[in-house]
């Protein structure tokens, strides 16, 4: 007998939406396609979809409802913007109250959620969200650090290819900034935190990278260093190109006058980040689609390894 799968809907039929499919079609454990959902008919994540046998509504979230599929859905990843995710979320619990949805935008209505941080504390939450593709780089990293000495101020600056910025991503950079800035503090530990975005729009595009710098009360630089090298294969284990790109580098800093916060003194950490894409819908430079995709499917798997298990009992 085939083990039972949770069925999940996709909210947005572009890049990211279409990066998502992919993965649940190919390495989906404990969560299978039940729909695709877009605006736009002409759209080439519907058409995908449509010709691997899921079932698809270029109507919203409308579609959706009346789709005969609907009553089986118990995932919905929402891969829109971050305005259009609070009226998906509204219209969903007034149909369904049960319904779990995994938020790939930045609308921050469901408490945030970091797989390898935090993951493990919001498996009976109905609504999480993955912050930003720059917060799931460097978030872990933060905490890394958090885990070995108290950090005072952490911020990360990520670096994408313009061309992996879709019109979703491009309309959401204020709540990006906001939304990674306060999951920085959040889920980081980090008392303040900052987050910048850059759109790189160098040709042939470049890999994603991203930069974390924290201030921290001064510990063991091996300790951290281990905390952070940890981290990162923890992290690799379901983004597999995610990775340092150099050796974490250390400061002692005296005063530094931090905008915002003050004066501070103590130990600067700074960490370089690479994350390539699995190239599974976009090439691989994509990698901050790759991890936004890889983050919200092993957050699924495993809220479904926790509805199934408890089904079993």
């Amino acid at each position: 007998m085939a083990e039972r799968k949770l069925k999940a809907a996709i909210l947005g039929s572009g890049n990211i939406g279409t990066d998502l499919m992919i993965k649940i079609l190919r390495h989906g454990r404990h969560v299978e396609m039940g729909a695709m959902v877009g605006i736009d008919a002409s759209s080439d994540g519907l058409a995908r979809a449509a010709r691997m046998g899921v079932a698809t509504t270029h109507e919203g979230v409308e579609g959706l409802a009346r789709l005969s599929v609907f009553e089986e859905i118990d995932i919905v990843f929402d891969a829109t913007s971050a305005s259009a995710h609070a009226l998906h979320d509204a219209f969903l619990r007034e149909r369904r109250p049960g319904i779990r949805c995994v938020d790939l935008t930045p609308a921050a209505i469901g408490p945030y959620c970091i797989p390898v941080v935090n993951g493990a504390e919001h498996l009976d939450a109905k609504n999480v969200n993955m912050v930003t593709c720059g917060g799931q780089a460097t978030i872990p990293m933060v905490a890394a650090v958090s885990r070995v000495a108290k950090v005072h101020y952490a911020e990360i600056v990520a670096s994408i290819s313009s061309k992996s910025a879709g019109p979703g991503t491009r309309a959401n950079i204020d709540e990006f900034t906001e939304t990674t800035s306060k999951a920085i503090e959040v889920v980081g530990g980090a008392r303040k935190g900052k987050a910048i975005i850059v759109l790189n729009p160098a040709e042939p595009p470049l890999i994603m990278r991203d930069t974390v710098y924290t201030l921290s009360e001064t510990a063991d630089e091996h300790q951290i260093a281990a905390s952070v090298e940890e981290t990162v294969a923890a992290v690799n284990r379901y983004v597999p190109g995610y990775r340092l790109k150099q050796q974490v580098q250390f400061d002692s800093v005296e005063n530094l006058k931090v905008p915002g916060v003050g004066c501070l003194s103590g130990l600067k950490t700074t960490i370089f980040l690479e994350v390539e894409g699995a190239a599974h819908y976009l090439p691989a430079y994509a990698g901050n689609l790759d991890i936004m995709t890889s983050a919200a499917l092993a957050t699924a798997e495993r809220m479904a390894e926790r509805v199934l298990e408890g089904a079993a009992a």
